[in-house]
């Protein structure tokens, strides 16, 4: 049939099509050959729903209709689904819709429109950059972020840990305490500073990190304004599936829809449950903006929080303990954490293995006061006791998922640890509930992690893409006084994984040239690669114990991301004098039992 070259026939047509819409309600239009047509209709019949089906190859102004159909949708392609009244789309957003939950709703009858099309629950790293791709993307986004006043009342702006109570920082008073190595390293080169004592001022550092902890949080407040994200500072709490009640500071309530939910709430300090730890003690959520120095510390436990800590604290003079139940670094190589520990412990930082505190009294009030703490052997009925100013816990962190209704929603988390359950695209077991973070079961608890898999969720979700976030081979790195950089596998887990007789390590001591005037940590510093001989000696786990630690990792963590092998590490000339060239010239392995001592450059 030629074109419709007139008012009356496109209207005609136009009010026919109009009518199959209203009294259908699955409508596809369709045409017999296509391969995406056939996916469609096959989908509607395995959800044993009855749809009507327009063949425009095979009537007679087929054209017509898709032409009329193009303006009606802005789609000029087939199939072209609609389901009860609503327009879905493609093949592609017919596929997704059933994915998400949303086209069994429409079949249902249930079209009802929301007030946003994404509401994230939490406005760390991750939640704040899904929710400015989302709305870069075209979408209205809301974001809810409230923080909880830890026992001591401390409670912080925009952004959540890392970039408040966390990475920042710690990065920071780690480069604080760095400083003052250097400054005893400079007489060595020739620079003649004072005899007498440089002291450190808690204050001023304090007000300083602060001060710029401020600045970011004002900007996140900017860039989300500036994207049109609608920023609300409340606690977030479902009431039913697609519905939250928000909750402010001042108790006011008010209630909130969207079509789909990300969930990046995080984690929380996680206390002993002991007589006074709640009442006396602090955490790191406590100790960046504590007013006062610490003086005498105890820090209880040994995650990266624990030593990163213990080390920074030592660095600036104070007198410092790490109490640790077990090993260090559970989950890293236990190789490099010892040798992580070692150092510390050369360095003045004391360490009280295989006990746990059971009670913390106060002594005397003050800024700080005076603390005393009974810990108990694990191996014996022996109890000791001790007195610090401060006593610092970091014995782990606890997923905030248990207060935000997701049994409201039916959203199903591990009773153990809190931790969300998801699919390889963060989705959980509500197909329009999502998480991202911390709060991941199974997931690395990283700030650029969260940051990545926000980002590519939203562009899956409003932009077509398909690239998921990829949880292997992800760097990192321990800000101990001698850091400590990983990529892949720890040397335990490879050897769980493939095999000891199918790996092969190799390692070397290094002294780095900065270290030789001052004549400190000779051969202390570490590096090490695992290598899977399975696999062309694929570098599985890259370890490094040494000064710039991040830097140093960052590249070769995008190397072994490229399928880095040890023949390529050898092909590569290194950059000299540096600390990162030691993985180019790497020959000692460990079960020749060689020498690994560093000497000459």
């Amino acid at each position: 049939m030629p074109p419709i070259d007139n008012d009356t026939g496109r209207n005609q047509l136009k009010s026919r099509i109009q009518a199959l819409i209203d009294s259908n309600q699955v409508l596809v239009f369709s045409k017999s050959y296509c391969p995406f047509c056939v996916k469609v209709k096959d989908l509607f019949k395995e959800l044993n729903v009855n749809c009507n089906v327009v063949e425009l190859d095979l009537i007679e102004d087929g054209s017509n209709y898709q032409e009329l159909l193009l303006e009606m949708t802005r789609q000029k392609t087939v199939p072209n689904v609609f389901v009860n009244k609503t327009h879905i789309g493609g093949c592609d957003k017919t596929m997704q819709a059933h994915k998400d939950g949303i086209l069994q709703k429409l079949l249902c009858g249930e079209n009802e429109v929301y007030e946003y099309d994404l509401i994230v629950i939490g406005g760390g790293s991750g939640g704040l950059a899904c929710s400015k791709e989302a709305a870069m993307l075209g979408k209205k986004v809301m974001v809810l972020d409230y923080v909880m006043p830890t026992p001591k009342g401390n409670t912080w702006g925009l952004g959540g840990t890392c970039v408040n109570v966390g990475c920042i920082p710690k990065k920071l008073m780690h480069q604080t305490a760095l400083l003052g190595t250097s400054m005893q390293d400079a007489r060595k080169f020739g620079w003649e500073l004072p005899e007498e004592t440089v002291k450190h001022n808690w204050e001023t550092m304090k007000t300083a990190v602060n001060n710029y902890i401020g600045s970011l949080n004002w900007g996140y407040r900017v860039a989300l304004r500036d994207k049109n994200v609608n920023y609300v500072n409340s606690y977030a709490e479902f009431i039913e599936p697609h519905k939250i009640k928000a909750t402010n500071k001042r108790g006011k309530e008010t209630f909130h829809t969207a079509a789909k939910f990300i969930l990046a709430t995080g984690e929380r300090p996680r206390y002993l449950g002991i007589p006074g730890d709640k009442e006396y003690c602090i955490t790191s959520d406590d100790l960046f903006s504590l007013p006062h120095c610490p003086g005498k510390t105890l820090v209880v436990g040994a995650s990266y929080v624990a030593l990163e800590c213990g080390g920074f604290l030592a660095g600036l003079g104070l007198d410092v303990t790490v109490m640790v139940r077990s090993i260090l670094l559970r989950g890293f190589d236990q190789d490099m954490a010892n040798r992580a520990g070692e150092h510390m412990e050369e360095h003045g930082v004391k360490f009280l293995r295989k006990y746990v505190p059971v009670k913390v009294e106060e002594l005397e009030a003050g800024t700080p006061g005076r603390l005393k703490v009974t810990a108990k052997s694990t191996e014996s009925d022996e109890t000791i006791e001790g007195e610090y100013n401060t006593v610092l816990i970091a014995v782990g962190r606890d997923a905030c998922t248990g207060k935000i209704g997701l049994d409201q929603a039916g959203v199903k988390v591990n009773p153990k640890n809190g931790k969300v359950p998801v699919n390889d695209e963060e989705q959980t077991n509500v197909p329009h509930i999502y998480a991202i973070g911390d709060i991941l079961e199974g997931k690395w608890e990283l700030t650029p992690v969260a940051i990545q898999a926000g980002k590519l969720l939203a562009r899956r979700l409003y932009a077509g893409a398909s690239l998921k976030c990829d949880y292997v081979n992800v760097p990192t790195t321990v800000f101990t006084p001698l850091e400590y950089g990983a990529c892949g596998h720890s040397e335990e887990k490879a050897i769980e994984l493939y095999g000891q007789d199918n790996l092969e390590v190799y390692h070397s001591l290094f002294w780095p040239l900065e270290f030789t005037i001052p004549n400190r940590d000779n051969n202390k510093c570490y590096s090490k690669i695992i290598c899977n001989k399975l696999d062309n000696d694929r570098v599985i786990g890259f370890h490094y114990l040494g000064p710039n630690a991040g830097e140093v990792t960052q590249g070769y963590g995008a190397a072994m991301k490229c399928g880095l092998t040890k023949e390529q590490l050898d092909n590569t000339i290194g950059i000299h004098p540096t600390c990162a060239e030691i993985f180019t010239t790497m020959e000692v392995t460990k079960s020749s039992g060689g020498d690994i001592t560093q000497a000459g450059c």
